[in-house]
């Protein structure tokens, strides 16, 4: 007996514990979704494949799992580059598989094929951001590609990974899927060897203003928990990258918070000043790091005064020296390694150090910043302040919320002043910094956590980005809230351009008079079947927010908003560029 090869690819989705596939229809690959219809695997359809990129790797930060996406031959799979390139940068496991043109066709120019000025070969458009693009060349190859596909993307650095099957081998006959290429039984991370791990200790021990540097890579709460260990037996100062927040609770006396652009005074005090710097799982991005500018957050290398020592562990080797010159340099995974080191120093010294008055003094500062956000929050001036609106929401939603944003102050004021609950979870898209990622990521936050509220902080912009997103909520039946945070602008750009250059132009929405123009989001949320909230009062927020998360529906709260800056302390290099004053 054999099947169509589209069903043997669902049979083996299936035995890979694949429960959603996330994507839209096109006439390449309608054979796979008939194979997915029977199956008990659920097909998320959207209406344009960047919600449907971005709703699979909401799905696959919160699960575990990677996200599994499908798309159609040339503007389908175009579509879908933003979304798979958010996830790839963030390290993100995501599994696109594209349906392409007949394997006959290639080069013919048949309907919707990628071709222009060179041969055919739409997977190339994915290559500088996947970790792998494979071709399906003959149906007997599907099975053992879907199985390099799946190890490639969940191995090592996460990523993504396109399967690009022309259209007419998914509807050839085949052998049944029965096992013949099951994933690996079980993997081994690279630990770190125990001369090495001495070194680090050693290191740590000396140092008189060490600091430990954590990324988002640290996903493992085993992990997380070996470097709480670290940190308090030695008593070492903690701050994270943008990617890095909410993995330790902001309440830690030993948390600084985050450095860079948006980080804070007080922690760049801190990472300048350290003498031992311990990074683990972190690119050291332009972000985290004020454009590598060693006046403001780092210090590595001899030619800085005082310098600082770099140890750095990433299971990428890529990334080992890559921005900074690192003295003790191991590929490695970070949870093996931050436990051979704890071992290490515990060896040396079993007795835990206190450095006087450090946790006071870190717990104070943090205290400060978020108490002063909280002072602004109390504010009553309509449209609201945008500490007011975190500051709602946070007294709102439920300890455990999850909380997805987009990018401007709901990312970045999130990030810098939101006292994120031990138990909360915070989601953004770091690497890309995508316009339009959260109303769509929320969608596959909330199918794999089904019992969470999962709220959708955003922009105006960003909700107009990704408007799919709200039907595709509606559809599948998803009480994930939209906050809106309305400033009728692409704010953060119009408020650097205004520093700038003394105005802003273009990144204003407004009518053909002039004034400022926004769609009625809550309107269109009912149009669509959610529930829809104006804000119009200061009070109306909270009672907004708590009808939302009662009522378990889809729901939308456009909240009136000033343009008001997230304070910057760090710095970016490309306020030099608009000033004249940059070298290169």
């Amino acid at each position: 007996m054999t099947v169509t090869a589209a069903e043997a690819l669902v049979s083996q989705l299936e035995s890979y514990g694949v429960d959603h596939v996330f994507g839209t229809c096109g006439h390449t690959n309608i054979a796979l979704l008939d194979a997915l219809g029977p199956s008990s695997i659920t097909f998320v359809i959207a209406r344009h494949e960047q919600a449907a990129a971005h709703a699979a790797d909401g799905y696959a930060r919160v699960s575990g799992k990677p996200g599994v996406l499908l798309t159609h031959v040339g503007p389908g799979m175009m579509n879908a580059v933003t979304g798979v390139a958010t996830a790839a940068l963030d390290s993100i496991p995501l599994v696109v598989i594209s349906g392409d043109i007949p394997s006959y066709y290639y080069g013919r120019h048949p309907h919707q094929e990628v071709n222009l000025h060179a041969d055919a070969d739409q997977s190339a458009v994915y290559r500088p951001f996947t970790k792998r693009a494979w071709n399906v060349h003959r149906v007997q190859d599907l099975a053992r590609t879907c199985e390099r596909a799946f190890w490639t993307a969940t191995s090592g650095r996460p990523g993504a990974v396109l399967i690009n099957v022309p259209m007419d081998l998914f509807n050839r006959q085949t052998d049944p899927y029965e096992g013949q290429n099951p994933l690996p039984g079980g993997s081994a991370t690279p630990g770190l060897d125990e001369v090495t791990a001495e070194r680090v200790a050693q290191a740590l021990l000396a140092a008189e203003r060490p600091l430990i540097y954590f990324g988002g890579g640290l996903r493992e709460p085993a992990a997380r928990e070996a470097l709480l260990e670290l940190a308090e037996h030695l008593d070492i100062p903690l701050t994270h990258s943008l990617m890095g927040k909410g993995l330790l609770p902001d309440s830690h006396p030993l948390l600084l918070g985050m450095p860079g652009f948006w980080g804070l005074e007080t922690t760049h005090a801190y990472t300048k000043g350290a003498d031992v710097v311990l990074a683990l799982a972190t690119r050291f991005a332009e972000t985290d790091a004020s454009s590598w500018d060693p006046a403001y957050t780092w210090t590595f290398g001899d030619r800085h005064s005082p310098p600082s020592r770099l140890i750095q562990i990433d299971i990428d080797p890529a990334e080992i020296g890559r921005n900074y010159p690192a003295d003790i340099g191991a590929v490695a995974d970070v949870g093996l390694a931050v436990r051979a080191i704890g071992a290490a120093v515990r060896a040396v010294r079993p007795e835990p150090l206190v450095r006087s008055g450090l946790r006071d003094t870190i717990t104070t500062a943090r205290r400060s910043v978020f108490d002063s956000a909280r002072e602004a929050g109390l504010s009553d001036s309509f449209p609201l302040r945008p500490q007011r609106i975190l500051a709602d929401l946070r007294d709102a939603i439920p300890d455990d919320a999850i909380l997805v944003t987009d990018v401007g102050w709901n990312k970045n004021g999130v990030a810098q002043c939101y006292e994120l609950p031990e138990t909360g979870r915070f989601i953004t898209p770091g690497g890309a910094s995508t316009m339009g990622f959260g109303p769509a990521a929320a969608i596959g936050v909330q199918i794999a956590q089904p019992e969470r509220v999962v709220v959708a902080l955003v922009g105006d912009g960003g909700m107009s980005a990704q408007l799919p997103a709200l039907p595709m909520a509606v559809e599948q039946g998803l009480p994930v809230v939209f906050v809106v945070m309305n400033n009728r602008a692409h704010g953060t750009i119009a408020d650097l351009q205004t520093s700038s250059f003394g105005r802003s132009y273009g990144c204003e929405f407004t009518d053909p008079e002039g004034r400022p123009y926004s769609p009625d989001f809550a309107a269109l949320a009912q149009s669509c079947g959610a529930e829809g909230h104006t804000v119009t009062t200061p009070a109306d927020l909270p009672k907004a927010l708590a009808e939302a998360i009662a009522r378990r529906r889809p729901a939308v709260i456009d909240v009136p908003m000033v343009n008001e800056p997230v304070p910057t302390p760090g710095h970016w290099n490309i306020k030099d560029i608009y000033r004249g004053s940059f070298t290169d």
